[in-house]
């Protein structure tokens, strides 16, 4: 399979922690836990908690729990893993919400990617190594960074 994933490890404002990019042709479970094997515990002291999107879930999740003793929150709609719902004589059943809707914290890592993707050389993978890739998203968030001190400093 051709193609790389990149795995990012925010803090709640949206800061970069740690990337990870790898083939396309690991499960995102397995990259994340790839992500946080290296001493991901004595490099954020204080982290005691992920938010995670469904594809990180069951596996991943008992690995953190077990592994790192964090606990882990899978964002997730209301209405994902159900396919039936039992209502009362009478009732209306349950709409489900058409079009986007929001979930709660992974918009924080997807913002991060959008901020990413609009550095010309994240845009497509251009890179021939995964290395060379994360550090240039290393680099772009330094950026994002310096670009807003300066704007307080002004």
């Amino acid at each position: 399979m051709k193609g790389r994933k990149r795995h990012i490890l925010v803090d709640t404002q949206g800061f970069l922690l740690k990337v990870l990019v790898h083939s396309a042709a690991i499960h995102d479970r397995d990259g994340g836990q790839m992500l946080l094997e290296k001493g991901i515990a004595q490099q954020f002291p204080q982290l005691r908690h992920l938010w995670v999107d469904l594809g990180y879930r069951g596996r991943f999740v008992q690995w953190v729990k077990q592994t790192l003793q964090w606990t882990v929150t899978v964002s997730k709609h209301w209405w994902q893993g159900i396919s039936k719902v039992w209502v009362a004589p009478g009732q209306e059943p349950p709409t489900y919400p058409a079009g986007f809707q929001v979930l709660r914290w992974r918009w924080i890592v997807e913002r991060t990617f959008a901020w990413l993707n609009l550095q010309r050389r994240l845009s497509k993978d251009y890179e021939l190594l995964p290395q060379t890739s994360e550090t240039w998203m290393y680099l772009s968030m330094s950026r994002l960074m310096l670009r807003r001190l300066a704007k307080l400093r002004s």
